[in-house]
C-alpha cells in the first residue's frame, strides 16, 4: 500500500471518529498497526483537521455566544465552557508534564472501547428516566471537563463519548444539548493540546523529515470527512439514542481481544 494512500485512511479514519463516541486515538492506534506507524506531528495535524471541521459547522452558534455576550444567558454559557476547559488544562496539564504517553498495544484500547459502551448503555438508561433537561449546571461544566482528561490518559475511552454520557449522568438529559457542549469544548482544549504538542516537538527538534504531502493529504481527508460526520451526527441525535455505537464499541472491543494475541 502507498504511503500516500494510507495517509488518505487515516486521515478519514480521524475525521470519522474524532466526534463520534468510538475513540478516535482508540482507532488510529488500531489502524496503525496495519498501516504502519505515523509520527506525533502527523497525528496532530489531522487531529487539527477534525477541529476545523467542528468550527465550521458550529459557526453560526459560535458567533451568536461572540456577539450576544451581553445576554445573561450566553455569558452563563461562555462561563462554562470556560469552566470546563479550565478543569481540563489544569488536571491535564500535570500528567503530561509527568511524561505520560500513550501505550502501543491494543489491548488496553480494547478493554476501554468495552468499558465505555457499557458506560454509554448506563448514561443512556439512566437519561431516559430524568425529566428533559437542556440547561447546562456547573456540575456538568466541571465533570465535562474532567472526562476530557479521563478520556486522554486512557485511549480508546473517546473524549466525545465520556464527556457526552457524564454530562447526560449528571442531568442534562438531552443528547443534542450534551453534544453541542460537549463539541464546543472541545475546540480549545484540541487547539491548546495540538499548540501544546507542537511547540514541544519543535524545541526537541522532531518536527523536520516530515513527508508533507502526506501530512496535507491526511490534514484535507480529516477536515472534510469531520464536517459531513458533525453535520450528521447533531442531526442523527435529535430522534436516536446512542445505543447503536455503544453496541458497535463492545463488539470491536471484544473481536480486538478475541482475534490479536495479548500484547499485540
Amino acid at each position: 500500500m502507498s504511503d500516500l494512500f494510507s495517509a488518505l485512511l487515516l486521515g478519514i479514519i480521524e475525521g470519522l471518529t474524532e466526534f463520534l463516541p468510538v475513540s478516535s486515538t482508540g482507532h488510529l492506534l488500531i489502524a496503525q498497526h496495519w498501516l504502519g506507524s505515523r509520527s506525533d506531528f502527523f497525528n496532530i495535524v489531522i487531529q487539527a483537521g477534525a477541529i476545523v471541521a467542528v468550527v465550521l459547522v458550529l459557526r453560526q452558534r459560535l458567533w451568536s455566544l461572540a456577539t450576544g455576550l451581553g445576554q445573561a444567558d450566553n455569558r452563563d454559557y461562555v462561563l462554562k465552557l470556560g469552566t470546563a476547559f479550565l478543569v481540563t488544562a489544569l488536571v491535564g496539564l500535570p500528567v503530561r508534564l509527568l511524561g505520560w504517553e500513550l501505550p502501543e498495544t491494543v489491548t488496553p484500547v480494547a478493554i476501554a472501547l468495552i468499558i465505555g459502551g457499557l458506560w454509554m448503555l448506563l448514561a443512556e438508561k439512566r437519561a431516559s428516566l430524568l425529566p428533559d433537561r437542556t440547561t447546562v449546571t456547573w456540575t456538568v461544566a466541571v465533570g465535562v471537563g474532567l472526562a476530557q482528561v479521563v478520556a486522554g490518559v486512557f485511549p480508546g475511552t473517546s473524549r466525545s463519548a465520556a464527556a457526552i454520557f457524564l454530562a447526560m449522568f449528571l442531568g442534562l438529559s438531552r443528547r443534542a444539548a450534551a453534544a453541542e457542549f460537549v463539541f464546543l469544548v472541545g475546540i480549545p482544549t484540541m487547539f491548546a493540546a495540538s499548540g501544546y504538542a507542537l511547540l514541544e516537538m519543535a524545541s526537541e527538534g522532531q518536527l523536520g523529515n516530515e513527508a508533507w504531502a502526506e501530512v496535507a493529504l491526511a490534514f484535507v481527508a480529516s477536515a472534510l470527512t469531520g464536517f459531513v460526520v458533525v453535520k450528521w451526527l447533531l442531526g442523527y441525535i435529535k430522534n436516536h439514542s446512542f445505543n447503536g455505537f455503544a453496541w458497535y464499541r463492545i463488539a470491536l472491543g471484544i473481536g480486538l481481544l478475541l482475534l490479536l494475541p495479548a500484547g499485540s
